[in-house]
């Protein structure tokens, strides 16, 4: 039986697919594998993922950098994850091509989160079969520094546990995550 010090050092990694691999992704990436996270990013432009990598190779610890893995297929990014952040354009036909896509490709259990200032959280999970897994980051990639104030947007049908996950995600980047429920 393990003891009480070693239960303590025990830390769940959660799986986190990013995708999109510009700018936002980027920083999401290197944020979640800093705190500890396991973190798939995709993109399906090689370009912008050998810029990431590049990048993320530069900022990123040693300890940390086995942490990131670049993939070129959402469903290799989503396959094992536990949380899936869309940082594709904040365009309504793209966020719902993703959502439908990882509704059909990530376990059940997968949250799906999308920075938006655009589009209602409560449209894009119409689209899925998990819609109590759904949540908006009501910002814009450069509302998405360290320290700042986070609003989640999270309808009224998305789950606690939902809520909960990613409150708990963005405190650990070092935000400071506020919630809103939407009435929509």
């Amino acid at each position: 039986m393990p003891s009480n010090e070693s239960l303590h050092s025990l830390k769940i990694v959660l799986t986190i697919a990013i995708i999109g691999a510009g700018p936002l992704g980027r920083r999401l990436a290197l944020l979640a594998a800093s705190a500890g996270y396991r973190v798939l990013l995709e993109d399906v432009m090689p370009g912008n993922l050998h810029h990431a990598r590049e990048s993320i190779r530069q900022q990123l610890s040693p300890q940390a950098l086995p942490a990131v893995a670049f993939v070129n297929s959402i469903e290799d990014a989503v396959r094992d994850a536990d949380l899936v952040i869309d940082c594709v354009p904040d365009e309504l036909e793209s966020k719902l091509e993703i959502f439908w896509l990882v509704d059909r490709m990530a376990p059940p259990r997968t949250v799906i989160a999308t920075p938006t200032v655009n589009q209602s959280i409560a449209d894009l999970a119409s689209c899925t079969n998990r819609r109590e897994k759904c949540i908006a980051i009501a910002a814009s990639p450069d509302d998405l520094t360290t320290g700042a104030e986070l609003l989640l947007r999270a309808a009224s049908f998305t789950s606690d546990e939902t809520v909960a996950l990613l409150v708990d995600f963005f405190l650990r980047l070092g935000f400071r995550p506020v919630v809103e429920r939407t009435t929509a």
